[in-house]
């Protein structure tokens, strides 16, 4: 136990300093599940002694939310509070810094009807577009990290007991989030470094498209003119650099709308909306999805495939190596925190504005002209594996290796 708290104390210093970077005078607000009320408490006591001046905490629990899905009328799931999106908003643009903590069950919802989640996902998405898109073009501090539920334990390790369940996914979260190193901050500071060359000499080599190889995918994706790539930690619009992702092995850039074509294949299960989708191939056509298939989750994804235009599209490619700490734990997470900086991803949806030089200051009309997607959602979803080959195309047409087997081509050492 005393253990536990050590690391706790550690985990909570790390949410505050390097993914938020809370500073002094600023309001914190935490998205978080009952689940997490312990450590909720560090947190707020660690941002309080970095000087914020409040710390918001927005309580979240699972079965109620099952409890409306299964019981509420159906016109329930077409409204959404507005005080709370006009709340966030407003937090937002004071210059509230946002934690969320993500500890979904993964089948919490199996026996709802999908059109239900659908309904409310595209209810709340309208409702938070401003707030969210604040967040996607760093405007604010923002970060995710995770804690383990009991529910969500128990579906990574069926086999041990609630509680050692539990523990066993502390041990992980402890072991790719660094906060097993002596000091988590430094490593993680170490670790921006090395995502940072890779970032460099992408975005140096601004590829016009790339080339993805691999059992069931066969993909060319192109690339937005003067596009940028992401990864590790970011800059708020007030300069307060920041980790949107506890943990990240990512780098991330933006495809464009119209310019994807050929078949993606999933390899890790996709937990969305309390829903799992899997064995799952898109097909795209000038940038659109024109076919699709799914061995489980068929009806959950046709719904959010049928979101709105944008949710038919790409609104980012994010490349992370095989051979990662989080990967190398063989397990699948069924969140997509985890799983996504375990394995290379497409995300279907709305893109980082971020992604794209000047793409903040942008109208909507202008993003769009510049192949820039839209949407209600931004949904990531896993396509790498030990088997994935990409290959960039230069702008004057030369094939470069991206990726061998899953890893890095390249040392930009």
């Amino acid at each position: 136990m005393e253990h536990l708290e050590q690391s706790l104390d550690k985990y909570a210093a790390l949410a505050v300093h390097i993914g938020v970077n809370i500073q002094k005078g600023q309001t914190l607000v935490v998205n978080a599940p009952l689940d997490a009320a312990a450590l909720v408490r560090k947190i707020a006591k660690k941002a309080y002694e970095a000087g914020a001046k409040h710390v918001y905490v927005e309580w979240s629990d699972e079965e109620l939310q099952y409890i409306k899905y299964k019981h509420a009328p159906d016109e329930a799931f077409s409204e959404y509070p507005m005080w709370r999106a006009q709340g966030m908003e407003e937090m937002a643009r004071e210059g509230a810094a946002f934690l969320s903590i993500y500890s979904p069950n993964p089948d919490l919802l199996k026996d709802v009807d999908p059109k239900r989640i659908a309904t409310f996902a595209r209810t709340s998405s309208q409702a938070l577009q401003n707030y969210r898109s604040a967040l996607m073009s760093d405007q604010n501090c923002w970060s995710i990290i995770s804690v383990p539920t009991a529910a969500w334990a128990k579906k990574i390790f069926p086999d041990l007991s609630e509680q050692a369940a539990i523990d066993k996914l502390w041990e992980v979260i402890f072991q790719v989030t660094r906060v097993h190193e002596e000091d988590p901050i430094q490593a993680w500071e170490k670790h921006n470094q090395k995502l940072a060359k890779m970032v460099d000499y992408l975005n140096q080599k601004q590829y016009k498209q790339l080339i993805y190889t691999a059992p069931g995918t066969d993909l060319t994706i192109e690339l937005v003119e003067n596009h940028i790539w992401h990864g590790g930690a970011s800059t708020s619009e007030s300069g307060i650099r920041f980790n949107p992702n506890i943990p990240t092995e990512e780098v991330f850039t933006m495809p464009h709308r119209d310019g994807v074509n050929g078949t993606v294949r999933n390899t890790k299960p996709l937990n969305y909306g309390g829903n799992v989708i899997d064995g799952f191939t898109l097909t795209f056509k000038d940038g659109k999805v024109v076919d699709f298939s799914a061995e489980t989750g068929y009806e959950t994804l046709k719904h959010l495939l049928e979101t709105d235009d944008g949710a038919r599209h790409l609104g980012e490619v994010a490349l992370v190596p095989h051979r990662s700490p989080i990967s190398d734990s063989h397990l699948i997470f069924y969140n997509t925190l985890f799983d996504e900086n375990a394995a290379c991803h497409l995300a279907l949806g709305k893109a980082y504005p971020t992604n794209i030089q000047g793409g903040t200051s942008m109208a909507r009309e202008e993003l769009t002209v510049h192949g820039i997607n839209d949407s209600l959602i931004h949904e990531d979803f896993m396509i790498g594996s030990a088997e994935l080959n990409i290959d960039g195309i230069t702008k004057d047409g030369k094939r470069e290796p991206i990726f061998r087997n899953g890893n890095w081509a390249f040392n930009p050492e």
